[in-house]
């Protein structure tokens, strides 16, 4: 798709309806992208959402207006290195921990319900939000300045919710197999 100048200096200055028509534009090419890269999986969706947001959150700082493709690109590339990296939400993660034993479904009785959002609970409001950040592709530097904390303190953070969410979800597919 070829973006036109105008339209991408209007977006650049914050018009919304610009920006939502350069987004729009940008994610099939998003999206062929990741699925040229990785096939057909469930993790594209939130790939091109995650390159989206920081096309979104980072438009006002590109140069080129006429480079806007190459820009964006840079920004999924960025997402499908993370995505390389192991950067997985919970939930994506937990499905994939439970494949080998089956499609995930809701079950029978709520009582038996894996509640990951229970799990994410457990962690203080400061590690939730951080994560929430995180998950955003925001990077440590910008997430240390949100939470008025350092970059190295945010990353230990950020090990220390992952270590206690695995340890929770560890002992609660333990539960689930003894179960089975």
């Amino acid at each position: 798709m070829e973006f036109s100048s105008a339209l991408v200096q209007r977006a650049k200055e914050g018009d919304d309806a610009a920006v939502d028509a350069v987004l729009r534009g940008l994610e099939p090419i998003m999206r062929g992208y990741f699925t040229r890269r990785i096939g057909h999986r469930t993790e594209i969706d939130d790939l091109v959402q995650n390159s989206l947001i920081r096309v979104h959150r980072s438009i006002s700082d590109l140069n080129n207006v006429s480079r806007l493709q190459a820009f964006a690109m840079k920004g999924a590339l960025y997402e499908l290195q993370d995505f390389y990296r192991g950067r997985y939400s919970a939930r994506e993660l937990l499905h994939e921990i439970l494949e080998p034993f089956g499609p995930v479904t809701e079950p029978d009785r709520p009582e038996d319900r894996l509640d990951l959002d229970r799990a994410l609970s457990s962690l203080t409001p400061l590690a939730r939000r951080i994560i929430e950040l995180r998950q955003l592709g925001f990077k440590y530097t910008e997430i240390a300045a949100e939470v008025d904390s350092s970059e190295a303190a945010v990353k230990m953070q950020v090990k220390r919710a992952f270590e206690k969410l695995r340890n929770l979800l560890g002992v609660l597919l333990l539960l689930l197999s003894q179960a089975w």
